[in-house]
């Protein structure tokens, strides 16, 4: 009975010990992040049958087990994910919306100044200094273009540094958690299945930090190994093997980086939908739903100003009595051919002038498949199919340049992208601002009526613009047309400001006009003075040419504020909000798991008193066998 006595106290000893080793381990990591509280557990030893009944034989060891619920540790974990994805392109969002309302670097400015120096032409239409100030203004306006378009291919270039930290940074926890899995399950199997809590905590720790790049699902292998998913099922980790994500060049934009899964048999293209979660979820996001966008959206800014602007002028007359020029230049669609392509096919688009309400912030890709063509427009996935090309969609032209594409083949169009780098003014000489309209008209000098013509608006480019025309009237309600390209019409009715159009241009008659009286349409000799065109230049400013005819220049670059404003604003509520979620889960995890220290203080004495109690039963023990011995003397 001593003996078993001594066992009892010994037992008792080593659970003692366990128990305070146990909590100093636990104090020491009440700081450590990812650590959970560690609990002895103790199981009552085999008791020893007599024949008076069953006697104790002390406290055995079953083990150490960390307090962890894998319920909360996942929703600390998505938690993560999404709050990594908010905080990334909430960062990005803040940079694009602080560039494109800032009203020293805005378009806003440069486009006011430039429709103030269109006023003062139209003012002073034969002033050199005025036609100066809208050259300097038009240049200042090129190169707002230039600078905004140069600062979002610079986020662009940032995002493609970030892709690449952030897969690097992937592929480093991967291998971490894959040599984890072979350390937990070895340490498994060698000690008959007792938890390595530590380990388990790094790994966890791991996996926490892998969420904050990129959402991941993981399942637990009867090993205990993890095997670690990402995207739409693409294995990351399994077992004690580890997946490298990298980064490589899109196939359709050379000039972006894309996400790729490696496999042994190659690199595997992820789609940016299926990197959902975390900084680089996030980042994906920004720069397909907002920044190819605003970079679309600008460029289309400047190729409808471009095309509209041109066009009004060319319907104008500069001072040297020349037909206007282009004023500005813009480049057209690009077109990129996908590297796996197999045909020989080139793909050409331009930009359609009668159909520029049509045109979209959206990039499109052209499909082949052997027998016909699908274009689908990205930004929302509306797909239409055509069985030959050219075709016109959404404001422009696709055609097919040369060759002949291949089953498979692949085509990116971005009709818009270019127009902001490429827009630019090209009229040095402030002579030839065409301010003038290229035909005048005259009342005959015998007219004894009161009949009056109009100044006259020229709206389209004709071979005989400048012809001379003569209304002559036959009577007080009928007139005849001589004049080249009018087919010379006779007997025509009169109605009084009803429009009259030929050549490209049109007139009004009004007033009282008798038998006899003539009216003439000719060229504008010497119309230094004639601020026409230049006034309707001006006019453009309020015209309607985009979002199918809903918005003006200057109210789609303000809408295009608000909308980033919006979003920045959106992306700044939810974030925040997600930060709290993830604080809120953190706390659950913490209350469950983490180390109370007033509590540990407790068990501290706790075992203190068990190991102190324990020794007094092996003294106790020890004096029985002693009185024992003394017995057998």
């Amino acid at each position: 009975m001593a003996t078993n006595i001594f066992g009892i106290g010994v037992s008792g000893l080593q659970a003692a010990q366990a128990g305070i080793l146990t909590t100093g381990h636990n104090i020491s990591n009440a700081a450590t992040p990812g650590y959970s509280r560690q609990q002895v557990l103790l199981a009552p030893a085999q008791p020893q049958m007599t024949g008076d009944g069953f006697f104790g034989s002390g406290v055995d060891i079953v083990s150490v087990r960390r307090i962890y619920s894998d319920f909360l540790g996942q929703e600390v974990q998505a938690a993560t994910a999404q709050s990594g994805s908010l905080d990334a392109y909430y960062a990005q969002m803040q940079r694009l919306d602080n560039m494109m309302a800032d009203p020293a670097s805005g378009l806003s400015p440069a486009l006011q100044d430039f429709f103030s120096a269109i006023q003062n032409v139209a003012t002073y239409p034969n002033s050199n200094p005025s036609r100066q100030t809208l050259l300097s203004s038009a240049a200042t306006l090129s190169s707002r273009f230039a600078m905004i378009d140069d600062r979002l291919a610079q986020m662009q270039d940032g995002v493609n540094q970030d892709i690449v930290a952030n897969t690097r940074e992937i592929s480093g926890y991967a291998h971490q958690v894959a040599e984890l899995n072979q350390r937990i399950t070895v340490a498994l199997g060698t000690s008959g299945g007792q938890p390595p809590n530590d380990l388990m905590d790094q790994r966890d720790r791991i996996v926490e930090l892998m969420n904050q790049d990129v959402r991941t699902t993981v399942l637990v292998q009867d090993d205990g190994a993890y095997n670690i998913f990402i995207g739409s099922g693409q294995p990351l980790v399994a077992g004690s093997q580890a997946f490298a994500l990298e980064t490589m060049r899109d196939p359709q934009d050379t000039s972006r980086l894309t996400v790729a899964y490696r496999t042994p048999a190659g690199q595997i293209q992820l789609p940016e939908n299926v990197l959902a979660g975390g900084r680089l979820g996030g980042l994906l996001a920004f720069r397909s739903e907002t920044l190819d966008t605003v970079g679309n959206a600008m460029g289309r800014l400047a190729i409808v100003l471009s095309e509209t602007f041109n066009a009004q002028h060319a319907l104008g007359q500069d001072l040297n009595g020349a037909p206007g020029t282009d004023f500005f230049a813009v480049g057209g669609p690009q077109i990129s051919a996908s590297t796996r392509n197999t045909g020989s096919a080139t793909i050409a688009a331009v930009v359609d002038p009668a159909s520029l309400g049509s045109l979209t912030t959206s990039n499109y890709r052209l499909d082949y498949d052997g027998t016909a063509y699908a274009l689908t427009r990205i930004v929302d996935n509306t797909r239409q199919t055509f069985a030959s090309l050219p075709q016109t969609v959404d404001g422009f032209m696709v055609s097919l340049a040369s060759g002949a594409p291949a089953a498979g083949d692949t085509f990116l169009l971005r009709p818009t992208a270019a127009g902001g780098a490429t827009f630019r003014s090209i009229i040095t000489d402030p002579a030839q601002a065409a301010a003038a309209a290229p035909i005048r008209t005259a009342r005959g000098n015998a007219n004894i009526g009161t009949g009056v013509v109009s100044a006259g608006a020229v709206n389209a480019l004709d071979p005989n613009l400048q012809q001379p025309v003569t209304f002559t009237f036959t009577s007080a309600s009928t007139f005849d047309v001589v004049g080249t390209g009018t087919g010379n019409p006779v007997g025509v009715n009169y109605v009084p400001g009803q429009d009259i159009s030929f050549n490209g241009w049109t007139i009004q008659l009004s007033g009282s006009p008798q038998t006899g009286d003539t009216f003439a349409v000719g060229p504008n000799t010497g119309g230094i003075g004639d601020n026409r065109n230049v006034l309707a230049l001006g006019a453009l400013q309020t015209r309607k040419f985009l979002d199918g005819g809903s918005a003006s220049y200057q109210s789609a670059y303000s809408g295009l504020v608000g909308i980033v404003g919006t979003k920045t604003h959106e992306l700044q509520v939810t974030s925040t909000a997600q930060t709290a979620v993830l604080e809120q889960a953190r706390t659950a995890v913490q209350s469950f798991s983490g180390v109370n220290l007033d509590e540990e203080a407790a068990n501290l004495m706790r075992y203190q008193q068990a190991y102190q109690a324990s020794g007094k039963v092996l003294q106790i023990a020890s004096t029985l066998f002693d009185t024992l011995l003394q017995l057998g003397n």
